[in-house]
């Protein structure tokens, strides 16, 4: 068994994939729109989902917004360096909420980031 995917609920999806591409360097790996259910799934992800997990953007049409509640913690993507990763991702307009460092009561070098929906992304340096 292996992770195919995780799925989110996103309400501007090109806001959205302008994010995961452009700020996060993914690709779009598959989009499809279900014009009878009103909705929109893209995949984006660093590689082929037949060797890597994607991320399901799920955009439903008549949905502009979703309230993440208290449940939902993070994404973690591993990075070869977190400060320069930071840098990036401010320079192509990224929210960066966590600036990297070593993580409190260790010594794991972490940042996070934040989607447009509000979504956490964890930064884990490689190391």
């Amino acid at each position: 068994m292996r992770i195919l995917h995780t799925m989110l609920r996103v309400g501007d999806l090109e806001r959205s994939l302008t994010f995961y591409t452009e700020v996060l360097g993914m690709t779009l790996l598959r989009r499809r729109d279900y014009p009878e259910g009103k909705f929109t799934l893209a995949f984006v992800g660093f590689g082929p989902e037949s060797e890597q997990a994607a991320l399901e953007l799920t955009h439903n049409w008549d949905t502009s917004k979703y309230e993440l509640g208290t449940g939902y913690g993070h994404i973690a993507l591993e990075v070869p360096d977190a400060y320069a990763a930071c840098a990036e991702i401010k320079k192509r307009g990224g929210v960066v909420t966590r600036e990297a460092g070593p993580m409190k009561h260790g010594t794991t070098v972490i940042a996070f980031v934040q989607d447009p929906d509000g979504y956490k992304i964890e930064l884990i340096q490689r190391g």
